[in-house]
């Protein structure tokens, strides 16, 4: 079994049925409903993104984005760690990169973080 493989079955068994609905409903916008309906299993929600190319061994940014957005640190942290130990791919190489899914976070890439939190004070 290949890492990839070995890691989509990682999550799909931490995954439950109430999740996968969850998951589901964050990707309203790229899975039609009638096609929705008939993901029954994280398997099938997986197997349905990489047939869309939503998903693939080197390209992890939409799951990681839709785990973020579901509140699944979890699930997130094991994408992050596959794609940072074999892809080799950190997190400043990704904001440089296509695996980016979200323009924006582009923005942040070199500010103080210290200044984004505090107002500036006249």
């Amino acid at each position: 079994m290949s890492e990839y493989s070995s890691m989509l079955s990682d999550l799909s068994e931490n995954i439950t049925n109430e999740d996968l609905e969850q998951l589901k409903s964050a990707c309203k916008e790229d899975i039609p409903e009638d096609q929705s309906n008939s993901i029954t299993c994280s398997r099938d929600w997986f197997s349905y993104l990489e047939n869309n190319d939503k998903l693939a061994q080197d390209d992890l940014s939409y799951i990681e984005h839709i785990f973020e957005i579901s509140r699944r640190p979890d699930l997130l942290t094991r994408v992050i760690e596959y794609r940072t130990t074999v892809l080799k791919i950190s997190e400043d190489d990704e904001i440089d990169t296509k695996l980016t899914r979200i323009p924006s976070a582009k923005k942040y890439k070199g500010t103080n973080e210290y200044s984004l939190c505090v107002p500036l004070l006249k």
